[in-house]
């Protein structure tokens, strides 16, 4: 696994480098050896599974509230999604601010998301399915999110946006409701 940092503080694509043959491909796509630079202490207590059917659909912006505070691996199983992490982390200098990866089945790359962020992602193709590992148990009381179209943000999703849950189309922009961690 190789790890590249974004412009995030702690935010990291991590490159899988698969063993192909004329049997296929192998990859490994988690070790606590090689991924305990960024894990930490920290343990993963949840494996998670969403499939987007229709292309152009956004899930998310979501994060959990401190003391449930989650760090997320997210990881394009079938087709493609743009991933997205937003640093909420008032102290940081990069507060507010956002960056992009594309994840797919065919790069196998995965997104590493700290805790203080909110994180979402496109559908780039029908039909994409998605497995990521967090650090903490979900706690409903402790959700939040962002509104996937905040100007404040400023997301450049790269698709036209083509569904969006009741339940994050109704989360609100900065401007009418700050957000605390």
């Amino acid at each position: 696994m190789k790890f590249e940092e974004t412009p995030l503080k702690g935010c990291y694509v991590i490159r899988t480098t698969p063993f192909v043959d004329q049997r296929g491909v192998f990859a490994r796509f988690y070790c606590e050896r090689e991924l305990a630079q960024v894990v930490g202490d920290r343990r993963i207590v949840n494996v998670n599974f969403s499939r987007t059917v229709r292309k152009g659909s956004i899930r998310g912006m979501h994060f959990q509230r401190f003391p449930d505070s989650e760090m997320k691996f997210i990881r394009c199983i079938k087709g493609k999604i743009f991933d997205v992490a937003v640093d909420l982390r008032k102290e940081s200098p990069t507060y507010l601010h956002w960056h992009g990866v594309e994840l797919s089945a065919k790069n196998m790359n995965m997104l590493a998301i700290p805790e203080g962020f909110a994180h979402g992602f496109q559908a780039l193709e029908d039909n994409v399915e998605i497995m990521y590992l967090v650090t903490a148990f979900y706690s409903p009381t402790r959700e939040g999110g962002l509104n996937h179209a905040d100007p404040q943000i400023g997301v450049q999703w790269p698709l036209p946006i083509t569904d969006v849950s009741e339940k994050d189309h109704h989360y609100q922009c900065l401007r009418d409701e700050p957000i605390a961690l």
